[in-house]
């Protein structure tokens, strides 16, 4: 049988959350696996109807996480027993006492488009952080005996970036997971997307950040009013674009005065956070799934809105193009008309958008969380093999 022991203690938001209430049952199903975890006490909670997972919960800030990571972590693993490391969030341990896989899946260390964004943001102290953090994530992967990317495309980059030798295995989705929550929206959230009804509704996922270009997106509004005439146009955004309302230290104060300065404060409908055991509905909610981002690794939301039947229109980068495949229309990442004249060709051709989501359908079911799982293990017990471990504990000596 094999141990692993996950790291999750980086676990807080995005794809980070997401990986982990996916994988961590699709690991507990496979009756040969062990499988023990660090995460965050929060957490902990969503995973209580799991009885055959021991977990170890831990309630810390980013830097004193990173401390306790290399100094007292390896200690707990072996104690554990566990005989294989899976670390989650991007650093690996220094000197981890098992064989480690690394899951390196933050593309703003190796975005030279998220680097220049935050110097013309004046966002110099947030600049220097990246940076560091650059390195120790760089650093991590040489730590890693493996490291794994989400998409082939983001392990391309780190290849380029490091020199080493990355493997890609897609992350997952199950669609039966993914809906099987009946509970309604909030209904201040229920009322707001009924205020939309009638107008096209746009649909982009994601708490605010940089990297995810809202800018771009709302720019493109006005456009897209332009074009379409007496229809109104609403984008509903799974943020609150107000100081304080979203997870890390992003400052949403460029795309809510550039909202009030186009005039277009009524098309533009911030939901909040919504949990996500319940975006399933908002999906079902909206006509078009957009995502200007200009960085990603993988963008679970563009495979929920695939699998939801929903057309999507994304910035033309290499993620996007291999998560969707023939599924989306892709467009210029910073280019407001181009994701304007794009809304409005595919607002405009009913036959177009049907097409486009009986293709989306169709290519979400080529990611699954047990094939995801069933690979991580696959990879584990090679590192567990006598001709791994040799050579491994000979390098120690």
């Amino acid at each position: 049988m094999i141990h692993l022991f996950i790291n999750a203690l980086a676990a807080s938001a995005g794809g980070g959350l997401t990986y982990v209430r996916n994988v961590i049952p699709s690991l507990a199903e496979h009756t040969d696996v062990k499988v023990s975890i660090a995460v965050s006490p929060g957490l902990r909670e969503e995973f209580r109807q799991l009885t055959n997972v021991e977990f170890v919960c831990l309630d810390l800030s980013p830097v004193r996480r990173f401390w306790f990571e290399q100094t007292k972590l390896p200690e707990l693993i072996r104690r554990s027993g566990a005989n294989v490391l899976l670390s989650t969030g991007n650093f690996a341990l220094r000197k981890s006492p098992v064989p480690q896989i690394l899951l390196s899946r933050n593309s703003i260390y190796t975005s030279a488009d998220y680097s220049r964004d935050l110097r013309q943001r004046h966002e110099y102290w947030t600049w220097g952080d990246t940076h560091l953090r650059a390195l120790l994530a760089k650093r991590s992967i040489h730590w890693a005996d493996v490291t794994v990317a989400p998409s082939e495309a983001f392990a391309a980059e780190i290849r380029k970036w490091t020199g080493v030798s990355v493997l890609s295995i897609h992350h997952g989705f199950d669609r039966g997971a993914f809906v099987h929550n009946p509970k309604p929206l909030p209904e201040e959230t229920e009322a707001k997307i009924c205020a939309a009804d009638g107008a096209l509704k746009l649909l982009f996922v994601s708490h605010y950040n940089y990297y995810r270009n809202f800018e771009t997106l709302i720019r493109a509004l006005p456009l897209v009013r332009r074009e379409m005439g007496n229809r109104k146009v609403r984008l509903l955004l799974t943020c609150e674009l107000v100081a304080g309302k979203n997870p890390g230290e992003y400052r949403p104060d460029m795309a809510a005065s550039l909202i009030k300065e186009l005039g277009i404060s009524e098309m533009v409908v911030g939901l909040g956070a919504i949990p996500y055991q319940q975006l399933h509905q908002l999906y079902t909610r909206a006509d078009f799934y957009v995502t200007p981002a200009y960085t990603e690794t993988f963008a679970h939301p563009l495979v929920e809105a695939m699998s939801s039947g929903l057309p999507v229109i994304a910035s033309d980068i290499p993620v996007h193009r291999e998560i969707c495949e023939e599924a989306a229309v892709y467009v210029e990442k910073f280019s407001p008309t181009a994701f304007a004249e794009a809304t409005v060709r595919l607002a405009t051709s009913p036959e177009s958008a049907k097409s486009m989501a009986t293709a989306g359908r169709q290519r979400a079911k080529a990611f699954s969380w047990k094939k995801h799982a069933e690979q991580i293990l696959e990879l584990a017990r090679t590192l567990v093999s006598p001709s791994f471990l040799q050579p491994r504990e000979i390098a120690r000596v």
